[in-house]
């Protein structure tokens, strides 16, 4: 198997075992929701468990990846503000745990990226 043929399958992998850990350990994640965010962390936390599981199915399939792997790229966008506002929770928090915090932030762009190759790739081979 390629490269290209590894990447979709990776990231749908990634996205199975986020949805997972959001639905099996829910605690650190309902940290990190939003306080504006109307209603209950864990209502959060659960619903974006369920889409990463809706998206990795999405991605790993041939026929839905181009729409799965675009609504992951939008998915990783609109998480954003959660990472900020767990960067924002943990700056008096021990050197080592702000820096993960913070190296969060930036990591999203490459998801980003990684999720609208996966969509262009689909595109070229449908």
């Amino acid at each position: 198997m390629s490269r290209s043929e590894r990447s979709p399958l990776l990231l749908a992998g990634l996205l199975a075992a986020a949805g997972v850990g959001h639905l099996v350990a829910p605690r650190p994640f309902d940290a990190i929701i939003p306080r504006c965010l109307p209603g209950r962390a864990r209502t959060w936390t659960r619903a974006s468990g369920v889409v990463e599981l809706a998206l990795a199915a999405g991605v790993a399939l041939p026929r839905t990846r181009r729409a799965a792997a675009r609504a992951t790229s939008a998915f990783f966008v609109g998480v954003f503000p959660a990472h900020v506002q767990m960067a924002v929770d943990w700056r008096h928090r021990p050197a080592p745990l702000r820096a993960a915090a913070l190296a969060r932030l930036p990591l999203q762009v490459p998801l980003v990226l990684w999720a609208n190759g996966v969509a262009k790739k689909a595109e070229v081979t449908s």
